[in-house]
């Protein structure tokens, strides 16, 4: 019996075997990037691991279809560029919902030369613009609403900037992160900016998908992905980003540590990631009323129908769970 008492006591006193980590693939809406580098951060200095994650981080490119990889059960989680995406999503009754907003606001821009009667969106007005098909049915349709901008302005935008570059007139869409960095580097001139979010354009992006059936199967693994992208995110801007651009580096060789720092000065000095309703909710923070704004600004051009029940598009949950803000 003595032996036996032991052999027990033993063996309760040999550690547990770790809980086998969770296996998430999360598919991006790009290739690699400074503007992915938050989740890069927490795969490099391990804070999804210590969150009991085994995350795949795969990159995207221009034939990477992100709601279709999660509906069809190919990635996990993965990257909504925009507002448009999700909401698109529940026009389309497809299960998939944001849980998380890195950008508290869109990185749209138009741009301009540096002219003196350019100063503002209203200024813009019956001038041509050169924009993608695309736009025509995203913030197209709001600056016709806020504005007044008519759709014999639009001139047809390929991602060819030398028609914009040649022409001190032109005006064009961009990316915030983009186009204003490849004009100065290969025209040599720095072009106006104009952020829409400054001038009230409501949507989030670069935001966090997943499916219905991992937030009602898993959330607690949701939760966890919600929490270590958080702490990944505020490292990546606060302290050392070079873990994550490392792995940015690995998987786009094409990605340059000039490109990669204009994206990260670019995102503190608009404040993309910590401005918006992140003060208040703290990083990756949604609300109801901007996904509202969002809602109501378009269906009222057309775009979504009226009682629509957008609210299909997001779940709070995850950011009213959070434990800690890092503020």
């Amino acid at each position: 019996m003595g032996k036996l008492i032991t052999a027990l006591i033993l063996l309760l006193a040999l550690p547990a075997s770790a809980a086998p980590l969770i296996h998430i693939t999360f598919v991006t809406d790009w290739k690699a990037q400074a503007e992915h580098g938050g989740f890069y951060e927490a795969l490099a200095e391990g804070v999804y691991a210590r969150y009991g994650l085994d995350v795949t981080i795969r990159e995207g490119g221009p034939d990477v279809n992100v709601p279709q990889l999660l509906a069809g059960g190919a990635a996990d989680f993965g990257i909504g560029s925009n507002a448009f995406v999700v909401m698109n999503l529940v026009q389309q009754k497809v299960p998939l919902r944001a849980v998380m907003a890195i950008f508290q606001k869109d990185p749209q821009v138009l741009i301009s030369h540096p002219r003196h009667d350019m100063n503002s969106l209203a200024e813009m007005k019956d001038h041509p613009i050169l924009i993608s098909a695309a736009t025509m049915t995203s913030f197209w349709p709001w600056l016709r609403a806020k504005f007044g901008f008519q759709d014999t302005q639009i001139r047809k935008y390929t991602n060819n900037l030398a028609p914009f570059v040649v022409d001190p007139n032109a005006i064009q869409e961009g990316y915030l992160t983009s186009e204003p960095y490849t004009i100065l580097q290969q025209a040599h001139f720095t072009p106006k900016v104009f952020l829409l979010s400054d001038y009230g354009y409501p949507g989030y992006a670069n935001m966090v998908l997943t499916t219905q059936k991992w937030i009602d199967t898993n959330p607690n693994a949701v939760q966890k992905f919600f929490n270590a992208s958080k702490q990944g995110w505020y490292d990546y801007l606060n302290r050392d980003p070079g873990p994550g651009n490392a792995l940015i580096k690995r998987d786009n060789p094409d990605m340059t540590d000039a490109i990669i720092a204009q994206s990260i000065a670019k995102m503190k000095q608009y404040q993309l990631v910590m401005g918006g309703d992140a003060p208040a909710y703290g990083l990756g923070a949604m609300t109801d009323k901007r996904w509202g704004q969002f809602y109501q600004t378009m269906a009222g051009q057309g775009l979504y129908p009226k009682g629509m029940d957008y609210t299909k598009a997001y779940d709070l949950r995850f950011m009213r769970h959070t434990f800690q803000n890092f503020q």
